[in-house]
């Protein structure tokens, strides 16, 4: 049998294809840096260290001066990172760890990404190349004592300002509104025209009892906060609050570890009185304060004792469909049966008036959401390898419920019919549990898909060569042909055995529905999710706790788009977003 033998040109161009181009990354914390981390210093030694070490002269240099390695927000890291991603690069050097990445975290996250990208991480200083096994390993130590110093750093600090803050010195930060800070005295001075706005606000809480009374009479006199913002029932809540306006100083209060506002307990606050002038009484501060802590939901009164008799369902959940803004949760008024439910309406339109969305409740968003769930685990129960995209899409909509919805936006629908089918990427259902999978076909999968991409990106050079060489001699078609087979056989292989692994995993991820009722028997009953038709939300909302349900939706939704009162939107904890659109709309 004959063989093709390869032309020097064609050789040479094949050549090209696997030759190494390098993206280095350097960087400075401060323009004026001019010790040993300067950039013509790092630009120097790395475009050594790629001749000499890596053994290229093909490299293109990226430099952000006076960014931090707090965050990855860089402009020239951002440029890098989009040409790794369009695949013209192999290896990402750097002249040490940091100058790429402080945050373990920010850089496991980095490192994974270029991992998939078939992209070679490598630091002069630290001598590690992620090409070998040692290299990656000394990394990941690097990684966890910079880790460990940064916090031990962190440690330092706060005991340091914890024990100013004790003698009653001031941290920094935001200076309370109504007050300056005298840089020079280290003191608070009042600020005497924001002083006017607090007294005003204390006042107008005595006779309104109401933040958002309060909030609306401040916007419509013309009065703004500091940052120049139209006041907000919660802004006016947490001034009131603070007892930094009858003269406390109050620190360490706030738990970090919480991604909304907390508190940590009261033993551990730092509290100094008469550290500063005060703005109010004690007797006013006192009275709102204790008024504003008996009106607040799930607390008792004086001498009451308080049972809640509702739960907000799809609290933090919603978003409103015009503005984008949170989509605040209230007690309705209460039905015959004496069932109150929830309705939600959009915080802006609660402040400002000026959103024009409509309130939702929850003999809306309940039937709606409840049934569209139990619709996918009835379809999926009766899918097969004959059912169309569009039968599924009628299953998904069947019943009253969804009688106004015309359609499923199309790349949502599409996304569960491949899952339904056995293609999907997703490695968890949104309603299915982790289950147990095979830690060497999860590992061949990692290594197959980064062999895919060299393979793809070497395919697209191979294109690009011969398509657009200015040298009509560099490849002939004949030769072009014959590399460009192996490559594309090559990738269905390593498809195949993609499919091969996906299938395997896919089996071990799916959830029968005696399996996921089982799961979910806390929250819905056998026969309404699988006999009925359609689920009586009122009526099965009734016969259920309410917190059971919460955390149901809270574990399988991550949010609702709401628009003129109806559902448009569904986003899974997966990802997986599905998009309504009515009869009637524009």
């Amino acid at each position: 049998m004959a063989k093709s033998v390869l032309s020097k040109a064609t050789k040479t161009v094949l050549e090209a294809i696997s030759t190494l181009k390098v993206a280095i990354y350097i960087r400075v914390s401060t323009h004026w840096q001019v010790d040993k981390d300067s950039l013509p210093v790092q630009r120097r030694d790395l475009i050594s260290y790629c001749k000499l070490v890596l053994g290229t002269d093909s490299y293109v240099v990226f430099e952000d001066p006076g960014y931090s390695a707090k965050n990855f927000e860089r402009p020239d890291f951002q440029r890098m990172m989009a040409r790794i991603r369009a695949g013209e690069f192999s290896h990402v050097l750097v002249w040490k760890l940091d100058r790429i990445s402080r945050n373990l975290l920010d850089f496991t996250t980095l490192y994974e990404e270029l991992q998939d990208l078939g992209v070679t991480f490598v630091s002069k200083n630290e001598q590690f190349d992620t090409s070998t096994a040692i290299g990656e390993a000394m990394m990941k130590i690097i990684l966890v004592f910079a880790e460990l110093e940064r916090k031990t750093t962190s440690e330092r600090v706060s005991a340091i300002m914890l024990s100013r803050a004790s003698d009653g010195k001031w941290n920094g930060g935001r200076v309370p509104f109504g007050y300056d800070y005298d840089k020079d005295e280290k003191q608070f001075i009042i600020n005497e025209a924001e002083a006017r706005v607090v007294k005003l606000i204390y006042d107008l809480y005595d006779e309104k009892h109401s933040l958002l009374a309060v909030s609306k009479e401040l916007n419509e006199r013309g009065y703004q906060s500091r940052r120049g913002v139209p006041w907000s029932p919660v802004t006016v809540g947490n001034l009131m609050r603070n007892p930094f306006y009858i003269g406390t100083f109050r620190y360490n209060y706030r738990d970090e570890s919480h991604k909304t506002f907390g508190f940590k307990p009261e033993s551990d606050w730092i509290m100094c009185e008469d550290h500063h002038p005060q703005i109010v009484t004690h007797d006013q501060w006192n009275r709102v304060v204790g008024l504003m802590r008996s009106q607040r939901r799930g607390q008792p009164g004086s001498g009451k004792s308080f049972n809640r008799g509702n739960t907000h369902i799809f609290a933090g959940l919603l978003t409103c469909g015009y503005c984008g803004s949170i989509m605040r949760a209230s007690q309705d008024r209460p039905r015959k049966n004496g069932w109150r439910p929830s309705i939600y309406s959009c915080s802006r339109k609660r402040t400002h008036n000026d959103c024009p969305n409509k309130y939702i409740s929850d003999t809306t968003i309940g039937p709606f959401v409840l049934n569209y769930i139990a619709n996918i685990i009835k379809a999926r129960k009766s899918f097969g390898v004959s059912t169309s995209i569009d039968t599924l899409q009628k299953k998904l909509l069947r019943g009253d419920t969804f009688q106004d919805v015309l359609c499923i936006g199309r790349p949502g629908l599409e996304e569960l019919y491949r899952h339904f089918k056995g293609t999907s990427d997703y490695t968890q259902n949104f309603m299915a549990s982790s289950g147990e999978t095979s830690h060497s076909e999860e590992q061949e999968r990692d290594i197959l898909l980064v062999e895919k991409r060299r393979k793809e990106r070497a395919l697209n050079r191979l294109k690009a060569l011969y398509l657009y060489s200015e040298d009509e001699e560099a490849i002939s078609e004949t030769d072009y042909i014959l590399e460009r087979k192996k490559l594309i056989d090559s990738l269905e292989s390593i498809d195949t055995r993609l499919a091969e692994i996906d299938d395997a995993l896919s089996q071990r991820l799916k959830l029968t529905d005696e399996e996921f009722i089982e799961k979910a028997s806390y929250f819905i009953m056998a026969q309404q999710l699988t006999d009925k038709r359609h689920i009586d939300y009122e009526r099965f909302i009734q016969t259920v706790d309410p917190k059971i349900v919460k955390d149901f939706v809270n574990s399988v939704c991550s949010n609702f788009c709401i628009k003129s009162g109806r559902v448009v939107s569904i986003r899974f904890k997966n990802g997986i977003e599905h998009q309504f659109f009515y009869r009637g709309e524009e």
